[in-house]
Parts: structure tokens; sequence; C-alpha cells
């Protein structure tokens, strides 16, 4: 399925002259949830839904435990997670420590190969609230 996109009116509020600028922006089309993923998966293979849905349930806290000592995980054909902090910077390194320093952390996620090479290659895309897609 192609990806829903508007126009949308943007101010540049950093260059000089501060001309409105429009950009195109994808739309959601809704969500999918743990329940519908499971379901799909579950009519694919010898799984159940809810047993599908149990072990996608218990991915989060593995997830949340692995990235919390320290390492990268790979879902192979989904990507990679780890975790990232933003960090304010000191003239001398031994006025750093986390508590002072870090102000926030974040999740990087770096996509599968696979998953690198389908966005490359580009999507359908149309415009939203037109007939054609």
């Amino acid at each position: 399925m192609p990806i829903r996109y508007r126009i949308t009116k943007r101010s540049n509020t950093i260059a000089n002259n501060k001309a409105p600028q429009y950009i195109m922006q994808a739309v959601s089309t809704g969500v999918v949830t743990l329940d519908d993923i499971s379901y799909q998966i579950g009519n694919e293979c010898g799984l159940s839904a809810l047993d599908v849905k149990f072990v996608l349930q218990a991915l989060g806290p593995k997830l949340k435990f692995h990235l919390e000592d320290g390492k990268i995980v790979d879902l192979e054909n989904i990507g990679k997670f780890k975790v990232g902090f933003k960090c304010k910077a000191d003239p001398d390194a031994k006025n750093l420590s986390p508590k002072r320093n870090i102000q926030k952390y974040h999740l990087n996620f770096q996509p599968s190969k696979e998953i690198k090479r389908w966005l490359k290659i580009g999507i359908n895309t149309y415009k939203e609230g037109s007939r054609s897609i």
C-alpha cells in the first residue's frame, strides 16, 4: 500500500527572510495493535494468536533488561536497538558525572539491511484527499 502525505506550511525561524515554506508530511492511516499482529502471525504459523501475543509481550521486558545491561539487541530482520543519551559538555573531564551531565536517555534503532533496502528503493506515495492511489 502507498504512504499518504499532506502538504504543510511551516515558518522558518532560523533564516533571515523568514518566509514560510511548504513541506510534504507523511500521514498515518491508523494503528496496528499487538492483538492485530498476534492474530496475523497466528494465522501464518502453528501457534495460536494468544501464544504469539505472550511471546511478543515478553519481548518488551527482555529488551529493557538487555539494554539496561549495556547490550545492543539485534532482532535480525527487524533491526538493532541500543541505548544512547544526550550529555552536557564540560571543559574539565573530572567534572563529568552521570547525574549532572546526562540530560536525557533515548533509544537508537538501526533498521535491518532488508528494511534499509526497502526504504532506499522508495515507497509509493499519494496526496491526502486525491482519488488516485
